[in-house]
């Protein structure tokens, strides 16, 4: 579960990077469409995470004692 959150949140930062240098960066139009596309793949990255999250929320509100190890799903899919 740490290995998850840590990713996560390196993705979340990375993604806020990427983002702030296409605000604030004179870039040309490779390298914007290279972050952009950067930026996407994390953004698909992080949203996975999310969603992962939100299944664990729901089956623990649903009988409220069980606790299912949806990390060894993630790291198959990678």
């Amino acid at each position: 579960m740490a290995g998850s959150k840590q990713n996560f949140e390196a993705s979340l930062t990375k993604l806020e990077k990427i983002v702030e240098q296409l605000e604030t960066e004179e870039l040309g139009l490779e390298e914007s469409l290279k972050l952009f596309e950067e930026g996407i793949k994390v953004s698909k990255k992080c949203e996975e995470s999310l969603k992962i999250a939100e299944l664990k929320v729901k089956k623990l509100m649903e009988d409220g004692k069980t606790l299912v190890d949806f990390d060894h799903d993630q790291s198959n899919s990678e």
